[in-house]
């Protein structure tokens, strides 16, 4: 289901990962949003994982991509500015599932 929701975010707009766990009827669930995303590259289809940020709208998740700074590379590519590992913009970015996906 988080799969289901991260490919709906639209390019050039970001959510975080506790809006997924709120949409998906679990608030307390980040974390696990989280942990599912960091496999999100060996799902079959493309899951815009890079589209996630924190609450704060942070880069926490660039580890898990194949190098540090390709996470904010994608972002950047679809007009998403970042400095310091951070979404500028942040509220402008943000896309909430609780109110697009009804």
């Amino acid at each position: 289901m988080v799969y289901d929701v991260t490919r709906k975010i639209p390019p050039g707009r970001v959510t975080s990962y506790g809006a997924i766990a709120r949409y998906l009827g679990s608030p307390q669930s980040s974390r696990m949003v989280g942990w599912a995303l960091n496999s999100s590259h060996s799902q079959e289809r493309f899951v815009p994982a890079h589209r996630v940020v924190n609450r704060n709208g942070l880069l926490t998740g660039k580890h898990h991509f194949r190098h540090e700074g390709l996470m904010q590379e994608l972002l950047e590519n679809e007009g998403v500015k970042v400095i310091d590992d951070c979404v500028i913009n942040f509220k402008v970015h943000f896309w909430d599932p609780n109110k697009e996906l009804v």
